[in-house]
């Protein structure tokens, strides 16, 4: 009967998922040792690591008879867009003479669409637009880039909500990215318009020739062919599950291979998650099974602590690591945190733990601290949660151009910091010293370390500052002027720092003030590597964007920077790499080592841990020490009471803020010549 299950399940689901496209010879292979060892390789019975889907889907509306006598919203900004919308209107009209066109300055657009509960006031005016200008089509673009889709697909799943049927224009890589995100959003079938390469690497020329050529028939059938129940039932079946039942039954490798053919395993052997398991991660959390820790986008399903505990299993992690892996799924929730993790520059989520459970537990903050077992085992939960807790795939809706790092996991060295004086992060985060704390960040670099040959604060600090002008957001330093960092300090080079600035906060004020690059560094980074476009270099001059960006980011006439002394120069006109809240500093790493990284990335998220009341009970079985052997005495106080700035994770099935602030991309640029 079990083999009966194994094939059927096979059967089942014949599609590959771009998550991890499935070698059919595994499939043949796994078939083969199922007849060889079924009689002696033992079996289990497995559950799934998905929750819920939480979002209802809609009935999409009939498209359109023809567009003669309709009025159609060209709307979007991104990729070029301000060539290929005019031309899109031109063709329209040309071929539907009674047919009405209203571009994006006209009527706007809705950005990303809101989590749900979650109002947002420009998609709201957006869709009250479309309903007083009568609009019976949305057409949106361009997607080119993991940021510039949702945004400009928002305004596509806006309109079909409304009823008013809509194409959405992508480039190759990010049509799926496109139709995922509406799926989640409620459309089922949303149709993608797709551009044949770049967008911003073609001449004006090329660019009209192919909105004529090639996204123009596409549109049209697009908005007047019905939609097929195959569309509709596309990504349906790719998502199909069923929570907390038994998702499959066979070996070890048997497992492997099905878990990667549902997408479900980045292709690393996982554990099979079975009751057993399950159920004893379960025991080291204050968490039910089914109590809910968060619905989570990309994917809006809804995560019961079991789905957090199937995902911990797979890992290979520790049972008593469940409170650190709520903690995580927690910090999923953040928009702040998470807005990064889908784009095309390769934002790497990772997290640190501060608190006496990372050294009750041994959770490594020295030497090779990333790649110490425990740490690691973190690592690989972080990757298998954002993958099925969070519903990021590659190539559907993580679009790292080279791909991603493995997620990894650091320790502050909390008994060093406090040594220098400083808090720890967790008391600048208003918590105390002995409570337990996890931060997820996440990274666009790893390694390239700054060795500091001298004792003298200052000169590190402004050493310290160099790096930091180095270490911007894409390389160059081409996209938005401020970027969030990690810095990671060794001790001996903190406890020099920490004789001329006695606080983290005081340091992070020292590299404001100096880390400055000249500005015109700043606006040739800006001008010919820009991440959304590329300028007519005759009617955009290079001029025109540094008389800009010199108003826009505060440039200022200083001092030249001590590190650019060898020009011979006095002044320099710069401007600022870093502000305020932007830095956050932790000791860590080798202890014998005199050492700092600067990490770019994203904005960090500080969750509590929470431990069940009979923790010390459980973890005593195992043979830790209790946690308060682990507690540290300090005169150092918080920055802040804690009530100030802990927050609630309410769990009622919403993102708890999505607080994701609308900014402008710089995409819409002329075309190269």
């Amino acid at each position: 009967m079990k083999k009966v299950f194994f094939i059927l399940s096979l059967m089942a689901f014949p599609f590959l998922s771009v998550q991890a496209q499935q070698c059919p010879a595994d499939v043949v292979r796994e078939t083969q040792r199922q007849k060889q060892m079924d009689a002696v390789e033992k079996r289990y019975d497995v559950y799934a690591p998905v929750g819920e889907e939480t979002i209802r889907k809609i009935t999409q509306a009939p498209r359109l008879s023809t567009l003669n006598g309709k009025t159609i919203a060209l709307v979007g900004g991104s990729f070029m867009a301000e060539i290929t919308h005019p031309e899109l209107k031109r063709m329209i009209l040309k071929d539907y003479p009674d047919a009405k066109i209203i571009l994006l300055d006209e009527i706007g657009s809705a950005g990303p669409y809101p989590a749900p509960g979650v109002k947002r006031e420009r998609q709201e005016e957006f869709a009250q637009k479309l309903k007083e200008f009568k609009v019976d089509a949305v057409v949106a673009g361009n997607g080119g880039c993991g940021l510039c889709t949702p945004k400009e697909v928002g305004s596509c799943i806006t309109a079909e909500h409304l009823g008013i049927p809509s194409v959405m224009i992508a480039a190759p890589g990010f049509v799926e990215q496109a139709k995922s995100n509406a799926y989640t959003n409620g459309v089922p079938a949303q149709r993608v318009a797709t551009y044949p390469g770049a967008f911003s690497v073609h001449t004006q020329e090329e660019l009209i020739k192919n909105t004529r050529e090639v996204l123009y028939p596409q549109i049209v059938k697009a908005l007047t062919t019905p939609i097929t129940a195959e569309e509709t039932n596309a990504i349906a079946q790719k998502n199909a599950s069923a929570p907390k039942t038994i998702a499959y039954s066979g070996t070890i490798d048997g497992i492997n291979t099905y878990f990667i053919r549902r997408g479900w395993s980045d292709g690393l052997p996982i554990v099979p998650p079975t009751k057993e398991r399950i159920e004893e991660f379960l025991r080291y959390t204050p968490y039910q099974a089914d109590d809910v820790i968060g619905v989570l986008p990309v994917a809006y399903r809804k995560v019961t602590a079991f789905e957090v505990a199937v995902t911990g299993v797979m890992a290979g992690a520790r049972p008593e690591y469940m409170p650190i892996l709520i903690a995580f799924t927690k910090a999923l929730t953040d928009g702040d945190f998470r807005r990064t993790l889908s784009s095309t520059h390769g934002w790497t989520p990772f997290c640190w733990l501060n608190g006496p459970l990372s050294r009750q537990l041994g959770f490594d903050s020295g030497q090779g601290e990333i790649s110490a077992s425990n740490n690691k085992m973190l690592g690989y939960f972080i990757d298998l949660a954002m993958l099925n807790l969070g519903g990021y795939k590659i190539k559907e809706n993580r679009m790292g151009t080279f791909g991603y790092l493995s997620s990894f996991c650091l320790v502050e060295d909390e008994e060093a910091a406090l040594k220098t004086g400083w808090q720890t992060h967790q008391m600048q985060k208003g918590f105390s010293v002995n409570d337990n704390t996890l931060t997820a960040a996440s990274s666009l670099s790893w390694g390239n370390n700054l060795t500091p040959a001298t004792s003298d604060g200052e000169k590190i600090m402004e050493l310290l500052a160099w790096d930091a002008v180095e270490k911007e957001q894409f390389g160059l330093g081409s996209g938005m002027p401020f970027v969030n960092r990690t810095i990671l300090i060794t001790e001996s080079v903190a406890r020099d720092l920490a004789k001329a600035y006695p606080t983290k906060e005081s340091l992070e004020d020292a590299l404001i003030k100096t880390a400055r690059r000249p500005l015109d560094e700043r606006v040739y980074a800006k001008y010919w590597a820009n991440p959304g476009g590329s300028y007519d270099t005759k009617e955009m001059p290079v001029q025109k964007i540094r008389g800009k960006l010199s108003r826009e980011e505060n440039a200022q006439e200083t001092a030249v920077p001590s590190w650019l002394e060898w020009t011979g120069k006095q002044t320099i006109e710069t401007v600022p790499v870093m502000e305020k809240g932007k830095t956050d500093i932790l000791v860590t790493g080798d202890v014998n080592r005199n050492k700092i990284m600067t990490v770019p990335g994203g904005q960090s998220e500080t969750i509590k841990i929470e431990l069940p009341e009979n923790w010390n009970e459980l973890t005593t079985e195992l043979g830790y020490r209790p946690i308060e052997d682990f507690y540290l005495k300090t005169s150092v106080q918080p920055q802040v009471r804690p009530e100030q700035k802990r927050k609630e994770y309410r769990f009622s099935g919403t993102e708890q803020r999505g607080r994701q602030r609308q900014r402008p991309t710089g995409n819409r640029r002329k075309p190269r010549r």
